[in-house]
């Protein structure tokens, strides 16, 4: 929660003080000193305290609870108390918001469908990036002769980025396959 908080108020330019404002306004009185308090982890944040959090940054106690910091290192056991171990993100907000359930079947029947997006995805990419190498090929000497020239620089963005894209959706696949045909024993069952 600490860092979900601090996440979702930084781009919403409130700092801390503004941020108690804005709760007080909605009747749900928590001091700039408590959210600092709460963004330091030295302080624990109430069901309350979320929903009232969660509305003042316009956003549900759904993604605040399933957010996870960037730079968080691979978890050694669950990410929430009392859930499977190999729940990661994705599925975490999924079940938080009432579209997963966390009984072994319906996680495989999740998890088959996470493939399925992948692949449509995956494919997706795939054609755009092959569509930008044809027409990058259709401008011939032009790219070579304007290599700085506005319509080939934004081309060349285009390409970048499709290949990041395409790159970043074939690593999910693989590990969500992997994970799919792999998966790891809940306590219990």
């Amino acid at each position: 929660m600490s860092d979900a908080i601090t996440h979702y108020r930084q781009p919403r330019e409130l700092t801390v003080d503004e941020l108690a404002c804005v709760l007080g306004m909605l009747d749900h009185v928590i001091s700039a000193d408590a959210l600092a308090e709460m963004e330091r982890c030295a302080r624990a944040v109430t069901v309350d305290d979320l929903v009232a959090i969660a509305y003042a940054l316009d956003t549900t106690p759904a993604v605040l609870l399933a957010h996870i910091p960037i730079d968080m290192p691979e978890p050694e056991g669950p990410l929430a108390t009392g859930l499977p171990s190999d729940v990661d993100q994705a599925e975490l907000r999924a079940w938080l918001e009432g579209r997963a359930a966390l009984d072994r079947q319906s996680r495989l029947s999740w998890w088959k469908e996470r493939v399925d997006r992948l692949r449509v995805l995956t494919a997706h990419h795939e054609e755009q990036l092959q569509g930008a190498y044809a027409e990058l090929r259709e401008l011939g000497d032009l790219v070579d002769q304007e290599a700085d020239g506005s319509p080939v620089r934004r081309l060349q963005w285009r390409i970048q980025d499709g290949e990041h894209a395409l790159n970043q959706t074939e690593v999910a696949l693989a590990l969500t396959e992997y994970r799919l045909d792999n998966p790891r024993k809940a306590p219990g069952s």
